[in-house]
């Protein structure tokens, strides 16, 4: 579906040898990057028709077709992605674990017969993360799930909970546990390790043991078995381009050197003419996390958490040290009292946030947050995330993808439609987000830029 374009035919030599790279995988088998399940177009604040190629906001996750989230109960405790051939346990358990406690688990499972049961890797977990879930918006009350929250996971298939407010916990804890250790630390010292947040659709590293603590935080698990999902196979293709083998896109090897709003950077990605290809796009949140390499970061490799077959800008970060910076995704991440004015992007260098008055490394190197796509630079949430609004692009190109021109016909018996309140979220009308579960924005004022008091700084 791509068209090369050859700028000089009089370097028929070097056009000649590009063109005839391939950019699907050598292997005879690639690895499946599934959907983020995205279906829907967003200006920067609302829901919107399909843009034309050439409108604004042209390019954006909905518009490019992947491999569609597909699944199979397996009638014994288990699902099956049919796009990655990992097997997934269905239920919750109740009880949430620390890493050493579920990887005990897994070791002593036999769920539907099997015995090689394991605790996730980061890339794994996030493979089921589905960005239509919304976090739900209830003003300041996080002691009940509000009526328009519908979780990050497709809940016709697999068992949820949120947080457990009985307990003492926000509705929004409901983290996921990945046996991917931060190889950094992050707020004051905190061994850290990823976790996917399936109630409010992030990926961010958390502290699971304090210095001088024997304590470690606990969290929901979801047990896969199956082969190995999360290798990447980068080949320097010489001509500015990298392709990855394991999945069959091709990447730029450099980036576009300079931060951007999302509108801006979609309008980047769509304008591209690069080593000879035109058919350059903005990655959604899954093709950009599957190239994040969880052995690096700023602090043990002095590099962004990426292999270093590619070049990444330098940035000077809000505490003046040398940084990396944090990447756009064309993935609208609904959230909060207008749940299309945020996108998704991936740190590819720390993680910031603002606690008690002072800037950290918050969440990792590869965590996945949102930004808005327009405003002014700020800090928003428990953990204070600083929004820098302008983050940087490094396009893609290949794959299965196929243009959509308008929404598909979806459904309305399954996710994520069949979730309660799903009717509420994103609407369009001069009234939307009004109900009486307190959806209406609050007005701005002493209580913050999201018309609530911050909580207290507990870990998304």
């Amino acid at each position: 579906m791509f068209k090369r374009i050859f700028i000089l035919f009089v370097s028929i030599g070097v056009g000649f040898m590009a063109a005839e790279k391939p950019t699907e995988a050598q292997d005879n088998k690639t690895t499946v990057i599934v959907d983020t399940g995205s279906r829907k177009c967003y200006d920067n604040r609302k829901e919107i028709r399909f843009p034309r190629r050439g409108e604004a906001f042209f390019g954006q996750d909905a518009q490019y077709e992947g491999n569609t989230p597909a699944y199979r109960n397996n009638g014994d405790g288990t699902i099956t992605d049919l796009n990655t051939g990992l097997m997934w346990s269905k239920a919750v358990d109740d009880n949430k674990a620390s890493l050493v406690e579920a990887e005990k688990i897994a070791r002593n499972m036999t769920l539907g017969g099997y015995r090689d049961w394991r605790v996730p890797n980061i890339k794994e977990l996030y493979s089921l993360i589905d960005f239509r879930g919304y976090a739900g918006f209830s003003g300041r009350n996080m002691s009940s799930v509000p009526s328009n929250a519908i979780p990050f996971i497709n809940t016709d298939y697999f068992d949820f909970k949120y947080g457990q407010v009985n307990a003492g916990e926000r509705y929004m804890d409901a983290q996921w546990l990945s046996k991917t250790k931060y190889v950094s630390t992050t707020m004051r010292g905190d061994k850290t390790l990823f976790g996917v947040n399936f109630a409010d659709g992030r990926i961010e590293g958390y502290g699971y043991q304090r210095p001088g603590s024997s304590r470690e935080k606990k969290f929901y698990v979801r047990y896969v078995r199956g082969n190995a999902y999360g290798a990447n196979n980068f080949v320097d293709n010489s001509d500015g381009t990298i392709t990855d083998r394991a999945t069959g896109l091709m990447w730029m090897r450099t980036d576009s050197g300079k931060a951007m709003n999302w509108q801006e950077a979609l309008k980047y990605a769509e304008d591209l003419v690069y080593a000879g290809y035109d058919d350059w796009r903005l990655p959604n949140a899954k093709e950009l996390q599957y190239i994040v390499d969880y052995s690096r970061s700023p602090d043990t490799t002095g590099s962004p958490a990426m292999d270093p077959i590619f070049q990444t800008t330098a940035i000077v970060n809000e505490v003046g040290e040398k940084d990396y910076p944090c990447f756009w995704t064309s993935t609208t991440h609904l959230d909060g009292p207008d749940p299309g004015r945020s996108a998704a992007y991936v740190a590819f260098g720390r993680a910031l946030g603002k606690m008690n008055g002072t800037i950290m490394d918050v969440h990792g190197a590869g965590a996945q947050r949102s930004d808005p796509k327009v405003g002014s630079p700020s800090y928003r949430g428990p953990q204070g995330d600083r929004l820098r609004v302008d983050n940087y692009v490094r396009c893609v190109r290949g794959g299965s993808v196929k243009v959509r021109t308008s929404a598909p016909t979806e459904e309305k018996n399954k996710y994520p439609y069949n979730v309660k309140g799903y009717e509420s979220v994103g609407r369009t009308d001069s009234k939307r987000q009004e109900g009486p579960e307190g959806m209406r924005r609050p007005p701005s004022g002493k209580e913050g830029r999201r018309g609530h008091r911050r909580p207290p700084p507990r870990r998304r």
